[in-house]
């Protein structure tokens, strides 16, 4: 049977896919324009796999296509044009030679010698794409790995001319080049004559526009569930669940094959018969932010190695600030680079749930040290018959805040108020339910905490007191809020940072709803 992979390219006989046809279809018309153009996404956004499928589809209509990889590039190769030119050569036969094609690879052997720099690698290409009875496309995977080396850019620069030659017929050039990687090396320089070293220009200047979005739609993952679903006999509400996993991962084929993995070989184990449902997905979750993965530590490095990046995540996540999307901003592009942050209809948004909720532990733990907390100590006290009793909770809190704040902590709890409620509930909750934060945009950029525990929910608002309407007109916001959660009660929890304040709780009851307020 198939299985879910989430490492190195996924193949259509052994893994379980989705269907991404119209994905491929926009990239082939893109080719048969005649583009030149640039993959770049993060790494397991699933760039590789679009790759291998698109050579596949470009082959069955009769194209040459040379698909190479600078992954198997050393440093050493870029070290002198003469090297270069003659391994991107050998590159190119021993791909021709195993798909078959010995006409190719003999005609590379014989010239390799005369081969030794850039002009002489334009002008065999010249010669090698006129001697085909087919058009030829060059793909090349991890082209940035070597993005930093001039002599890198110089392979750029002639592709380059020669397309610019072809379009005036003055050359020939491949029919399209497909070059991918993290970063865009349409946004690297060159430099136009040796000596004129601050003279620089774009040597990917004639790339187009790359619109296709590699995250899966809904659609999409359903396709791969049903194909899982028929070969295991295994029942579900196929667009439930398809809407479930997109919802917390926005399409994030890495994530989304993960999460479908636990399922299938975690969760579904321990069950008496074949069948997801919604609440397996939300075990999944749990789940994969306590795993040790190579996407989360790359995103997490990331951020702690770009001080930037983790003012604009704090910005988001903790303060609840609404960002416009500018992606001339260096902070916002690099965040984009790393498949951080997104563009949400011109909002600027943390790419999906999952990696909202592993920030959030991020930045909790960066803070845990500082506080001085026994609520793990009375974890027991919290929990009645199972259930997670967060008015208790909520006491405890505040008494906690009472103590151990003081006015010289002022300043770090204004700044931090917000992460050290989600570092205090962490150790309460952990391993039974999770805390998950929705930014609600308004007056008073509210934060929803929708707290988890087994089959439970909880809705906590917590908020900063900016006076007496603002803290009656937030009632009465939570309160619709509780309602379109089909719910019937509520928790808010009001950070005054006022000398005079006072620590005060009270049940409310605000358009039929229950609400438990609590001020520190």
């Amino acid at each position: 049977m198939k299985e879910f992979n989430t490492t190195g390219v996924c193949i259509p006989e052994k893994h379980y896919m989705a269907d991404v046809s119209k994905k491929i279809a926009a990239i082939e018309k893109m080719v048969e324009e005649g583009k030149y153009f640039t993959i770049n996404k993060p790494r397991q956004f699933g760039k590789t796999t679009i790759i291998h499928l698109l050579k596949k589809r470009l082959e069955e209509k009769d194209y040459r296509v040379i698909s190479i990889t600078f992954e198997d590039f050393d440093q050493q190769i870029f070290s002198e044009s003469k090297i270069f030119v003659k391994e991107f050569l050998l590159t190119i036969r021993d791909r021709f030679e195993f798909n078959g094609d010995l006409k190719f690879s003999e005609l590379i052997e014989k010239n390799l010698n005369q081969v030794n720099n850039m002009k002489d690698l334009s002008r065999f290409i010249t010669s090698m794409i006129g001697k085909s009875s087919r058009e030829i496309i060059l793909i090349i995977d991890e082209v940035d790995k070597s993005s930093n080396n001039q002599l890198f850019l110089d392979f750029l620069g002639m592709l380059r001319s020669k397309y610019l030659l072809q379009q005036q017929r003055q050359d020939l050039s491949f029919k399209s080049v497909v070059l991918a990687g993290v970063h865009n090396v349409k946004n690297l320089k060159l430099k136009l004559r040796a000596d004129e070293e601050h003279k620089y220009n774009s040597p990917w200047n004639i790339a187009s526009e790359f619109k296709v979005k590699l995250e899966l739609e809904t659609a999409e993952i359903k396709s791969m569930l049903k194909d899982y679903a028929g070969e295991r006999e295994v029942a579900m509400n196929l667009e439930e669940i398809a809407g479930k996993l997109h919802f917390y991962s926005s399409g994030l084929p890495f994530l989304v094959s993960k999460l479908a993995e636990i399922i299938e070989s975690e969760i579904l184990a321990a069950k008496a018969q074949k069948k997801w449902e919604k609440r397996d997905i939300d075990e999944a979750v749990k789940l994969i932010l306590q795993r040790d993965l190579s996407n989360f530590d790359t995103l997490i490095k990331n951020i702690e190695n770009n001080s930037d990046l983790e003012k604009m995540c704090r910005d988001l996540l903790v303060e609840g600030r609404k960002i416009t999307f500018n992606y001339y901003n260096p902070t916002i592009e690099k965040g984009e680079l790393y498949g951080i942050f997104k563009n949400d209809d011109g909002s600027l948004k943390i790419h999906n749930r999952i990696y909202e909720q592993l920030i959030y532990g991020y930045l909790i733990s960066k803070i845990e040290n500082e506080m001085e907390t026994d609520a793990f100590d009375f974890r027991d006290n919290f929990i009645d018959e199972g259930q997670l009793n967060l008015k208790a909770i909520l006491e405890r809190f505040q008494l906690f805040i009472k103590e151990q704040y003081s006015d010289k902590d002022q300043d770090f709890l204004e700044r931090n108020g917000r992460l050290v409620f989600l570092a205090f509930l962490k150790p309460i909750i952990n391993g039974k339910g999770f805390d998950f934060k929705e930014v609600q945009i308004s007056q008073e950029k509210r934060l929803d905490v929708v707290v988890t525990y087994l089959e439970q929910k909880y809705i906590v608002e917590l908020k900063i007191w900016r006076g007496e309407k603002y803290y009656k007109n937030g009632l009465i916001q939570l309160a619709d809020y509780i309602e379109s959660q089909n719910m019937k009660e509520g928790y808010l929890l009001t950070f005054n940072f006022n000398q005079d304040k006072e620590y005060k709780k009270e049940e409310l009851a605000v358009k039929d709803k229950k609400i438990y307020a609590y001020r520190v």
